[in-house]
């Protein structure tokens, strides 16, 4: 038998996707209901303790096989001690609370890094904790996706985030992720200032994580959005060095081609525009 992976069950996953989606929100400039739910569903409780094992995963990597074996036994072993029927139960509730404030394809279209690994450790830990015969190629399939992500000399993209977590870990023995107020204040004291249309475009950035086409898309539309706006600028702008800074700036912008890919660089260079723009509109009203 085999065992399908779920990403509405797989608590690594949601707990990830909440963290994001708080971000989100923030950026929004909205109260966040995914910060409620987080506190209610991972603070002590099933769910809490399960997410651990996955925490335990993300943060490991660059490990001798010996190690990412022994790594991948313990989190194995540690997953029977879990209340099976609690943890589903709770998974339908959060499933549900996630229902009731967010879409829920919007809600599981964004991209994650560990996606990978996340669904590895899921299919394994069903697979222990269940009592019917399973097919012995998905086992060494999925061992050997945690071993290379354990054993993997790559940079995690999150390992910032890990840090700062990491700072404030004192503050929740059980729970050290529920720091997140604090880092919350930290991004808001950092980014508070962005108009609202650059909060837009990093709240975009943030949710979609890897150069999709989705991620493309926004890009494209945006540089055309300033573009517009630049040109009927320069148009109603009397200064002739002005207007033709606005022109030489209007033909810089332009949309990625098909096999281009949205980079930092692009985001960094779509915020700056966006700065440039409500400078204009300022003093040129």
């Amino acid at each position: 038998m085999n065992i399908k992976h779920s990403k509405y069950k797989n608590t690594g996953i949601l707990f990830e996707l909440l963290v994001r989606q708080i971000t989100a929100d923030t950026l929004s400039g909205q109260t966040s209901k995914a910060s409620k739910i987080l506190k209610e569903f991972f603070v002590k409780t099933e769910l809490g303790k399960e997410y651990k094992l996955y925490e335990t995963l993300l943060k490991n990597t660059a490990l001798t096989e010996g190690k990412a074996d022994i790594i991948i036994n313990t989190l194995i072993e540690s997953s029977k001690t879990l209340n099976r029927g609690v943890l589903k139960r709770q998974k339908y509730n959060l499933i549900k609370e996630i229902k009731k404030y967010y879409d829920l394809d919007e809600f599981f279209k964004t991209q994650l890094p560990n996606y990978k690994a996340q669904a590895a450790l899921f299919t394994l830990i069903e697979i222990y904790n269940s009592d019917q015969l399973s097919n012995p190629d998905q086992i060494i399939n999925n061992k050997v996706a945690l071993l290379e992500h354990l054993t993997s000399a790559v940079v995690n993209k999150q390992k910032v985030k890990k840090d700062l977590i990491q700072e404030f870990s004192s503050y929740d023995k059980d729970l050290r992720i529920l720091t997140y107020r604090v880092l919350l204040e930290k991004f808001n004291d950092k980014y508070g200032t962005l108009n609202n249309l650059q909060k837009e475009i990093l709240k975009e950035f943030i949710t979609s994580v890897d150069s999709t086409p989705r991620l493309k898309e926004f890009y494209n539309i945006k540089i055309e959005e300033i573009k517009g706006n630049l040109l009927e600028l320069s148009s109603n702008v009397d200064d002739k060095a002005v207007q033709i800074k606005l022109n030489e700036v209007s033909n810089l912008l332009k949309p990625l081609g098909k096999t281009s890919s949205v980079g930092d660089d692009d985001l960094i260079n779509l915020l700056q525009y966006c700065e440039l723009l409500e400078e204009l509109h300022s003093t040129h009203g």
